[in-house]
């Protein structure tokens, strides 16, 4: 079921009027994000830098210790990634998620997943107009910039499985009608993790598509404190003001990826990949490889820089690549292989 209290183009009509709304939105902000855009666009590896600055700083005041967090959310956007958080409830999964996209003035959608919601709840549904005697169609929350998917693994993979054409292609195929979804599109999918006999596992197909795995983990006693501190009052998401519009977000990816990836790179990430299957039932796939390129792209533009370096492609692999690999004993956690990987591969 959806959230009917998010922002978004949710009822708004077709998906050519969502596309419009954002568009319509896009070049005049609100608040804060209007006059930062308007004094400063992003046409360098700096300027993202100086952005994704700005958007951490914005939501670390809601999100309390959780820096690196944000960074890896800021980096799969920059990417044209989806994010896959695996973590217990109630440490912050939906508030991170909602802080990000008001950070960037975008739409916000959330569906919680549930063993009977159906396909249709997700991308949308033809619905009989009596009155023009046509269908017309009512698209889901899919159809926002950032869509949350809050415990995925809850649902079924019929259900599930309706987000790999959107997280794939950008678009959602409807009764053969294809709908071109908002741009940006990022997809934060969180999975509980605590309830095995209640939950079903995601298909190889859908892990696949999540540029990264992360958890959050607890607050230690201090970061705790002050999280009780900041919500006695009202809830501060909602004090979070756009620092960035859309458009900026588009120019930046724009910038990411044009970072330059060098050949010496390209093939330290393939080799990476091929240790992976070589030494698990299954490794890391092209796509995967694709995902690590492009997310080393982003972490280099976050330091400013307009070229990758082994250093980059290191500190993303552990959270790009482990999610994809299953051992040989069953297992879905890769961190061990992904480690081996980098301790053994070296650049030629």
């Amino acid at each position: 079921m959806t959230d009917p209290g998010e922002s978004g183009p949710l009822g708004a009509g077709p998906a050519e009027s969502a596309d419009a709304e954002t568009e319509s939105t896009e070049g005049k902000g609100t608040g804060t994000a209007a006059g930062t855009a308007a004094a400063v666009e992003p046409e360098t590896p700096a300027d993202v830098a100086a952005l994704a600055d700005r958007i951490v700083e914005e939501v670390e005041d809601v999100i309390v210790g959780k820096r690196d967090a944000v960074e890896h959310v800021l980096v799969t956007v920059l990417a044209r990634g989806h994010l896959l958080v695996e973590d217990v409830p109630g440490v912050g999964k939906t508030t991170l998620a909602k802080s990000v996209a008001r950070s960037i003035d975008g739409s916000f959608k959330r569906v919680q997943f549930t063993p009977d919601l159906l396909p249709s709840d997700v991308t949308g549904v033809n619905v009989f107009n009596r009155r023009t005697d046509e269908f017309d169609f009512q698209p889901g929350p899919v159809f926002a910039n950032v869509v949350l998917g809050d415990e995925i693994n809850r649902a079924p993979p019929k259900t599930q499985s309706a987000l790999l054409e959107a997280m794939e292609e950008n678009q959602v195929t409807t009764d053969g009608t294809t709908r071109a979804l908002p741009d940006p599109f990022c997809v934060i999918a969180t999975q509980n993790d605590v309830e095995p006999g209640q939950t079903y596992e995601l298909p190889v197909a859908e892990v696949d598509r999540f540029t990264k795995k992360i958890r959050l983990g607890y607050p230690d006693t201090e970061e705790e404190a002050a999280i009780l501190g900041r919500l006695t009052g009202d809830h501060p998401v909602d004090a979070v003001e756009p620092v960035a519009t859309i458009a900026d977000v588009r120019r930046a990816r724009r910038i990411v990826g044009e970072v330059e990836a060098s050949e010496a790179v390209r093939e330290y990430v393939a080799r990476l990949a091929v240790f992976t299957r070589r030494n698990a039932r299954l490794g890391a796939s092209p796509r995967g490889s694709l995902a690590l390129i492009r997310a080393s792209q982003a972490r280099a533009a976050l330091d400013g820089r307009g070229y990758v370096i082994p250093d980059d492609v290191q500190a993303e692999a552990p959270t790009v690549l482990s999610h994809r690999i299953r051992t040989e004993s069953g297992g879905t956690d890769g961190a061990d292989v992904v480690d081996d990987a980098l301790d053994r591969i070296r650049v030629e």
